[in-house]
């Protein structure tokens, strides 16, 4: 089954995304609105979100009088994009291999959804066949590079697991899948799509909610993630409680000293890509 391991991930990856869904919208907040501005949402245009998480573009595209649909691989996630975005239609599926109907969708829109795909040209090919003559995609990801994103206290929290995950392919499903530039176009062009552009865009990732100085903030995103997961299972069992409670310690140590004027903040490396349906 395509991306059996993503829809098993992201299953427990999503609930933790839900209960902590404002640490996430924070410090993912400066990343929407170069997508909805490149994809020129405007009153009247159907609007397929790939990926669409817990409905942030999904709820920006419905204020700007779109209509928009929404397909995410998480149940959590779609669960909560439906409480978020009641207008909008919210479906749980694997955007690569489902029928997303069509072709009837005027924009396709996505926020770090679409790194995910076994096979990215064969989900762009899907995707396309739900996009209408001359429709415009737009999505942001990752850049190749220096993320902080990835590992600011990651690489400390890795090197006390005895088997860490291994490091990122980037040919691989995964957050960082899109960073290198010519293999987005590649992977766009092979699938049909035309005019393919990519600017790049860096946002600041501010963890900072209500004041705080964004540690316990990064703290919780860390232990979310694959590595987090693991250590989280990990450790407490072969350090005890104690050893576990000292190495989250450490962690926040770590974190406190990329703080920036006292809140813990860094650059997200992304790129805006853009290209149309040529029907």
């Amino acid at each position: 089954m395509a991306n059996e391991e993503q829809q098993q991930s992201w299953a427990t990856q999503g609930v933790d995304w839900v209960d902590n869904a404002a640490i996430f919208e924070a410090v993912l907040a400066p990343f929407a609105e170069p997508v909805i501005q490149a994809a020129d949402i405007r009153p009247g245009v159907r609007v397929l979100d790939i990926g669409c998480g817990s409905g942030t573009l999904l709820e920006r595209s419905a204020a700007l009088g779109a209509t928009p649909v929404g397909v995410d691989i998480s149940q959590p996630m779609v669960d909560a994009a439906r409480r978020r975005v009641p207008e909008a239609t919210v479906v749980l599926g694997d955007a690569q291999i489902m029928d997303l109907g069509g072709p009837v969708f005027d924009r396709v829109i996505s926020r770090f959804g679409v790194m995910f795909f076994d096979d990215p040209v064969a989900a762009f090919i899907n995707i396309r066949r739900a996009a209408a003559p001359g429709a415009r995609l737009a999505f942001v990801c990752w850049r190749e590079g220096d993320n902080p994103m990835f590992s600011v206290g990651v690489d400390m929290l890795a090197a006390q697991l005895e088997s860490p995950p291994a490091a990122a392919d980037p040919t691989e499903p995964g957050p960082l899948a899109f960073g290198n530039a010519e293999r987005v176009r590649t992977i766009l062009a092979d699938a049909g799509w035309a005019d393919v552009e990519l600017a790049a865009f860096d946002g600041v990732c501010n963890f900072s909610i209500d004041g705080s100085d964004g540690v316990e903030e990064r703290l919780t995103m860390i232990l979310s993630n694959r590595t987090g997961q693991q250590a989280r299972t990990e450790l407490p069992v072969r350090l005890g409680e104690d050893g576990w409670a000292a190495v989250v310690d450490k962690l926040r140590d770590e974190l406190r000293r990329h703080r920036v004027d006292g809140v813990l903040k860094f650059p997200g490396h992304t790129w805006v890509v853009t290209a149309t349906n040529p029907g």
